[in-house]
């Protein structure tokens, strides 16, 4: 068995299927403690807010939809004990460090790094290679589906559940709003791009993997991610979640569809 690599980055945008990967890649015990170590800005200390996702926006529609702003707790760590807590907190006993990033936290990453000594570089491969410790193996998770992908965003952002099953009663209160699922859209198709383009420029080839694949086949896919870092991929263990889309989505996506079709909403 090869030495095992010494870090990984699952690069995605959110609801990309991402979380399958990571907490199954967790539940080995051998391939790092992969999280989003870079989803929360330091005026808060709290990942982004329901309405966070919407600014600039001014829909009341939309926003009355959504829990309002709370001040959170300002992270005052200095940008070293923040490079320390995020190695300590994502590396298994073996030395194999785990995490996890979306193309809108990147901004945090290149801000908070600036303020490392010694550091290799100014962009965002030098960020990710200072504050982690070495060159990851870059894992790529993508929807292809954008407009799944957005109506299951817009659920979890009004029912603020992003893991598992929501309470059915504050399910109950998510509404379809097909101007929200529209910004969404633009969002991860955005960001999803941001992502191509930055492989091109790096000369990064990821290992690939679609969300329709990736749900079918997980224990197969963590398998391959496992060889990939030189470790057992033997070790890749039952699928740990599930998918959290259901009849209601599958409705959402399809009214969506008929929506845009006729007003010329993004797809």
């Amino acid at each position: 068995m090869p030495r095992a690599a010494k870090s990984y980055l699952v690069l995605a945008t959110q609801r990309s299927g991402s979380t399958l990967l990571v907490e199954s890649l967790r539940a080995t015990g051998v391939a790092g403690n992969p999280r989003e170590f870079f989803e929360c800005p330091p005026s808060t200390g709290r990942p982004p807010q329901p309405r966070e996702w919407f600014t600039g926006v001014d829909d009341e529609s939309i926003l009355r939809l959504l829990d309002p702003l709370e001040p959170g707790t300002p992270d005052t760590a200095t940008p070293v004990a923040w490079r320390e807590h995020i190695r300590k907190a994502g590396r298994t006993p073996n030395g194999v460090w785990g995490g996890k990033i979306m193309w809108n936290q990147t901004p945090l990453l290149l801000a908070r790094a600036a303020g490392l000594p010694a550091r290799s570089g100014d962009g965002l491969r030098a960020a990710i290679r200072d504050v982690i410790g070495s060159e990851p193996v870059y894992v790529h998770v993508y929807r292809p589906d954008v407009v799944s992908q957005a109506v299951s965003f817009w659920r979890a952002v009004q029912t603020q559940v992003w893991q598992g099953h929501s309470d059915p009663d504050r399910d109950s209160q998510a509404t379809y709003h097909a101007g929200a699922i529209a910004h969404i859209v633009k969002n991860l198709r955005c960001q999803e791009h941001s992502w191509r383009a930055w492989f091109a420029e790096e000369g990064i080839a990821p290992i690939e993997i679609a969300y329709p694949v990736l749900w079918r086949n997980l224990t197969a896919i963590v398998a391959t991610v496992l060889e990939a870092l030189g470790l057992d991929p033997k070790l890749a263990p039952p699928p740990v979640t599930e998918r959290q889309a259901d009849h209601r989505s599958d409705e959402w996506v399809d009214r969506y569809r008929q929506e845009a079709t006729a007003l010329g909403l993004p797809t």
